[in-house]
């Protein structure tokens, strides 16, 4: 299967930023009176959902759209810090000469996004960011309407339970990465269409039949 426009998550598939994501967090559990957790607890929550991820630091749902904002806040302080996976530029790079679109949809705030890719934005054609925790499929769904793709012929590549959910509900193939938040053999429990084991697995994928540059 070849493709057309790829859509990547970025905490945790393109960019580096697990260290980042747990301090925050545990910095949100102080201020908002949520559980902090261990690297030994976080480690043990990466072969969870993202729902029993929630209920286990005991954080109410109603909570959710203020902590995301804290976290975003943070984000926005430390984005000049954040840095991308090695090979995930020659693989943009690489996605980008063979034909195929790129776009980022994110959690994150587009601003941060932007400062993280720094002189490689140019290499991402769509934006879609700042969606809610359970908020992807809305904005894929949007992106699909305002670049008229195929859906057939679109792919979502994320690290998380949700990323593939959301692809799903949006009727698009979803794509695992193997270095991100989630623990590998746990997303290939949730079969997705494509599981990544490394950054250069994503562009062996999506070439498919066409020529590589």
């Amino acid at each position: 299967m070849t493709y057309d426009l790829v859509i990547f998550d970025f905490d945790g598939t393109l960019a580096d930023t697990g260290e980042w994501f747990m301090s925050a967090t545990n910095r949100a559990a102080v201020q908002f009176g949520f559980r902090q957790m261990s690297p030994e607890q976080f480690q043990q929550l990466r072969s969870k959902g993202n729902r029993e991820i929630i209920a286990h630091m005991g954080v109410p749902f109603w909570r959710l759209p203020k902590i995301a904002a804290f976290m975003r806040e943070q984000a926005s302080r430390h984005a000049a810090e954040i840095r991308l996976f090695p090979g995930v530029v020659d693989m943009l790079a690489c996605v980008q000469s063979a034909g195929v679109r790129t776009a980022i949809v994110s959690s994150n705030r587009e601003a941060v996004v932007r400062t993280a890719l720094a002189q490689h934005v140019r290499l991402i054609d769509h934006f879609a960011c700042g969606a809610s925790l359970f908020g992807k499929a809305r904005h894929f769904q949007k992106l699909l309407k305002a670049t008229s793709q195929d859906p057939g012929r679109v792919i979502a590549i994320g690290d998380e339970a949700r990323d593939i959910e959301a692809a799903r509900k949006a009727g698009i193939a979803a794509g695992s990465v193997a270095w991100g938040y989630a623990e590998a053999d746990f997303l290939r429990s949730l079969r997705p269409d494509h599981f990544f084991a490394t950054v250069d697995d994503i562009a062996a994928t999506l070439f498919g039949g066409r020529d590589r540059p």
